[in-house]
């Protein structure tokens, strides 16, 4: 009688427990896939947007198997420190920018150079182009690279007019990486410093002109503080972006997962090239509504411009080479693709 009790007590403990770690397994698999994605873009910048529904479409296909936790405006990761951060596991994702973290990436350093990019989705398509083709270790090694784009041409936007080089010579310029040797070149002072500084840096006179897309007139308000934008294009640089995810959280995702993520990363190469371009166009749209006035360089002065900044594209393929790396082959991809893609519709 006390051996049926026992072992009537011992099967319901059994069940009981059975049942307990059933209801847990469940509610396991119930759980999405927490992914934190950190991004330097303010809120309402187009380019946290993008990131934003870059998660929320991620969320849909997946069919809420994934959830991405969003972080913009630096809350979790400042710009300068976001692959690193990335690496080390503090946000499984991040955007920022290649050029902050000067020395790391010498490979796509090329892809800063003032090439004279025409356009934004120019400029997303052949940073992608190029990293599909050269693989550098310190993105294919280190991380999964999601995807990455770039701005339209860099330009020179101003507290005073920049009608000619020598009206360049000795401004104080904001810039950040290896823009600052055109900066330099041209006859500024650079002065180092991310986005997110730049617009209280212009307004208390730590800096007398920034070198960066149109779109930060609207996007990072900085039509405010400038009054001038001179249309160098012929000399526009770009700043290579990335959109990266921590390997190990890549590799722990499954595979169909993955292959959502991966379809659309193709698509936000496309919607980021895009943006990029749209948001040009609203930031000389707010600027001018605010009185800034856009000067065009003469034929002749465009001319010298891009023949003083040639040495800073030539001591990169020298420096490059230096290290082992085909910097010539390198810059001449670049400008063929340039062509390539400014040709195609």
């Amino acid at each position: 009688m006390k051996a049926a009790k026992f072992l009537g007590l011992f099967f319901f403990g059994l069940f009981f427990a059975l049942s307990l770690l059933l209801y847990a397994s469940v509610q396991a698999a119930d759980k999405p896939i927490e992914i934190s994605y950190a991004n330097m873009f303010p809120p309402t910048h187009i380019q946290s947007i993008l990131g934003e529904e870059w998660g929320k479409e991620v969320e849909k296909r997946t069919n809420g198997k994934v959830k991405i936790v969003y972080y913009p405006g630096q809350t979790l990761l400042k710009g300068p420190k976001t692959y690193d951060g990335v690496i080390d596991g503090i946000a499984d994702m991040g955007m920022s920018v290649l050029g902050y973290h000067r020395g790391v990436f010498p490979t796509m350093e090329a892809i800063d150079l003032p090439m004279g990019y025409p356009s934004g989705k120019v400029a997303t398509f052949v940073i992608n182009d190029f990293y599909e083709k050269f693989q550098p270790p310190a993105l294919a090694d280190k991380v999964k690279v999601m995807y990455l784009h770039a701005h339209g041409p860099g330009l020179f936007h101003s507290k005073k007019p920049i009608r000619t080089m020598e009206d360049l010579k000795g401004l104080k310029v904001r810039c950040y990486g290896f823009n600052a040797k055109e900066v330099e070149a041209l006859g500024g002072v650079p002065v180092a410093m991310s986005q997110a500084e730049v617009y209280e840096a212009l307004q208390k006179g730590v800096a007398d002109a920034t070198i960066s897309p149109v779109e930060v007139l609207k996007g990072w308000k900085q039509a405010e503080v400038t009054k001038y934008t001179t249309d160098s294009n012929a000399v526009g640089y770009t700043s290579g972006l990335y959109v990266v995810m921590n390997k190990d959280k890549w590799n722990s995702l499954p595979k169909d997962v993955q292959d959502v993520i991966e379809q659309v990363n193709k698509e936000w190469i496309v919607k980021e090239g895009e943006a990029w371009d749209k948001s040009d166009i609203e930031g000389r749209e707010f600027a001018l509504s605010l009185g800034h006035e856009f000067i065009p360089l003469s034929d002749e002065e465009m001319a010298r411009w891009k023949k003083t900044v040639k040495p800073v594209i030539d001591e990169y393929i020298k420096n490059a080479e230096a290290k082992g790396l085909p910097g010539g082959e390198y810059v001449a991809f670049i400008e063929e693709s340039i062509k390539k893609h400014q040709n195609q519709k």
